[in-house]
């Protein structure tokens, strides 16, 4: 990436060295850089941006979100600037930490929900499943797995993972780039939206003043809660690399918990800067279930403030689980 005095693009005569090895670098060592200068200019100044913050040549990496990043270096010579770029990727300098869970209780679960997202509003259970022409939004007593309130989303609809927030649910729905948003108590469907920069529509969690949203992808997205505009995004990362397939999420004692697609366990993310400090593992739940030709993967984690517990299902899953998280 380039730019000089006229409109016209062109190689830069400069290009950033670094110590990243491979193109990556942990989070706990300090970033270096350097200028190769190959046309021996003479540089009058030169300054370097990151996350398009301004850093000096050697920049501690604590603070900085995870991923793949830009640096840019801005050098001006003999009356000129070229702009030079050059990709990093930041891992987390730690292992994730293993967990593993203890059952506290079972609940009966709607085995014919196709379950993509479950969160507590006080003691009573909401649930978002998918599906073309089975999506629902409902209202649970998850202790008998009654359904107190039922809405069918039209057929053109997947409906993916939702949230509540200010009294309202925010629900998700796949590739039609198009979530809801109701009256959490009626169900009245108060108004839409659009998604942005994101591709599709997987998992919904708030900390009270944003709301999270995954796409499928590594990238988790901020939004306003008001305009539902996605103002910046984290990349989830652990040590050794991206971790894709974000699913359902929610937001644990300041941390996301989200599963992934496809996968028995569920990652403990760092909301700051999208590192994934811990996974537990909830492969043997699933056989505690009914088997059945169309059962289906882990999806579903809910927080209860009242039981100060937590709950997970899964796709056509018979049972809901209260769990107790235990490190390994």
């Amino acid at each position: 990436m380039s730019c000089g005095s006229n409109s016209s693009q062109k190689k830069s005569d400069f290009t950033i060295k670094t110590n990243a090895k491979k193109g990556n670098i942990p989070n706990n060592e300090t970033l270096k850089l350097s200028l190769e200068n190959k046309k021996n200019h003479t540089i009058d100044s030169v300054f370097y941006t990151l996350e398009s913050n301004r850093i000096k040549d050697s920049y501690v990496l604590k603070n900085v979100k995870l991923g793949k990043q830009t640096i840019e270096a801005t050098v001006y010579f003999n009356g000129e600037k070229q702009v030079t770029a050059s990709a990093i990727t930041i891992l987390n300098s730690d292992t994730p930490k293993v967990y593993t869970y203890k059952i506290i209780n079972e609940y009966p679960h709607d085995i014919t929900a196709y379950t993509q997202g479950i969160e507590f509003f006080g003691d009573t259970l909401y649930e978002s499943t998918g599906q073309y022409k089975e999506s629902k939004l409902r209202k649970l007593d998850y202790k008998t797995g009654k359904i107190l309130k039922n809405m069918n989303l039209a057929d053109e609809y997947f409906g993916e993972g939702l949230t509540i927030l200010n009294n309202k649910v925010y629900q998700l729905t796949w590739q039609e780039d198009t979530g809801f948003v109701y009256d959490v108590n009626t169900f009245e469907k108060l108004s839409s939206f659009k998604y942005g920069n994101s591709k599709q529509g997987w998992g919904l969690c708030n900390n009270d003043k944003i709301i999270y949203k995954s796409d499928g992808t590594e990238k988790i997205w901020l939004l306003d809660p008001e305009t539902l505009i996605e103002q910046e995004f984290i990349q989830v990362y652990t040590n050794k690399g991206k971790i894709i397939g974000i699913n359902e999420m929610e937001w644990i004692d300041g941390k996301i918990y989200a599963n992934r697609y496809q996968k028995n366990g569920v990652a403990i993310i760092n909301p700051k800067n999208g590192a994934v400090i811990g996974v537990i593992d909830f492969t043997p739940l699933k056989k505690k279930v009914k088997q059945h030709e169309s059962l289906d993967v882990l999806n579903g984690i809910a927080y209860n403030p009242k039981t100060k517990s937590i709950f997970v299902t899964g796709k056509r899953w018979d049972k809901l689980f209260e769990v107790e998280i235990i490190e390994k």
